[in-house]
């Protein structure tokens, strides 16, 4: 009997190069807009449904604040208006982080959003960044 796999390990690439761990990694979706189209003089009182535009949703990813500046810089380059697209990739891996399961890949990836974390003095908790990834395909690879 085949059992589901576990989404809890993973890894993170850009261009080839593992990335730090996220603690989270939203889902990618694809979407194909339909196009109705109906003729006047068709039989049937429905429209037909025809395939359109692909529209891929953003992907968003958090992490536990570092000293790394990576993505900070990449969108300081997207707010200059040199957008350095990139492949990302996740992996999900078994649970000894060994073998590849399944893998996603985001074509010319870009981030489209940057969020700091919140400060609460009250609060004993980790600061997370997150960042939002906007891409031209998904392709599952695996």
């Amino acid at each position: 009997m085949a059992y589901p796999y576990k989404k809890y390990n993973y890894v993170v690439a850009i261009d080839g190069v593992k990335q730090a761990g996220f603690s989270e990694v939203s889902a990618a979706d694809t979407e194909v807009q339909p196009i109705e189209y109906r003729e006047g003089n068709a039989k049937k009182m429905t429209a037909g449904k025809l395939s359109g535009l692909v529209k891929y949703g953003n992907v968003t990813m958090k992490w536990g604040i570092s000293d790394n500046k990576e993505f900070t810089d990449w969108i300081k380059k997207c707010e200059g208006g040199e957008t350095e697209r990139k492949k990302v990739t996740i992996q999900l891996m078994d649970d000894k982080n060994t073998e590849i399961k399944a893998q996603w890949e985001l074509d010319d990836a870009w981030p489209t959003k940057y969020t700091a974390p919140d400060f609460k003095a009250l609060e004993n908790e980790v600061a997370f960044e997150s960042i939002e990834f906007c891409h031209e395909g998904l392709s599952r690879k695996k």
